[in-house]
């Protein structure tokens, strides 16, 4: 099934119910419909962040970098379970337990496809070895890099259209002890 026929659960500003929606409608300019997100940061011990380079063919924000994977839970399915199998489907990674850091509410247009983003967006972090066994699916992933979290954030500041609109606010929800644990 194409994952833009999946079904997303669209939210008030409050993180509440309201309804449901395709992932197509959810995204259709001028404004998008507020739904339900998860955003994956996976750390290593050296506090370094995987990034991926986000496929030539999605509908939003091809070829930018963002976190480790994203997607949109189906209605009614727990956030760090849909995560799981979203970092399985885009990486191969599997096992992996979350600690939830937050929500990044955002709005982003993508200039190129004329696509919104308008996110509840549920933070997530996992811990992995850097030579975790990754198989990135090249429908989704065009490339993964292991990157210093304060180089990451440099970027953010003086190139941000190298980057996935989300992922600054995603990246300030990490604890400043993040890579310490």
């Amino acid at each position: 099934m194409n994952r833009e026929s999946h079904l997303v659960e669209l939210v008030g500003d409050d993180g509440v119910h309201v309804g449901q929606s395709t992932v197509e409608d959810a995204h259709q300019a001028p404004h998008g419909r507020l739904h339900r997100a998860f955003s994956v940061l996976l750390m290593d011990p050296d506090g370094r962040l995987l990034l991926q380079q986000r496929a030539t063919v999605k509908t939003r924000f091809p070829l930018r970098w963002a976190n480790a994977c994203c997607g949109h839970p189906a209605p009614g399915v727990p956030v760090p379970e849909a995560a799981a199998v979203r970092l399985d489907e885009e990486l191969g990674i599997t096992g992996v337990p979350f600690e939830q850091l937050g929500v990044h509410l955002y709005r982003a247009v993508d200039p190129a496809t004329g696509r919104v983003e308008h996110e509840y967006d549920h933070v997530l972090l996992g811990r992995v070895r850097p030579d975790v066994a990754m198989r990135p699916d090249p429908a989704e992933v065009a490339q993964v890099d292991w990157v210093e979290a304060d180089a990451l954030r440099s970027g953010l500041v003086t190139d941000p259209t190298r980057y996935a609109p989300w992922l600054a606010g995603v990246v300030a929800l990490l604890p400043d002890d993040a890579g310490d644990r």
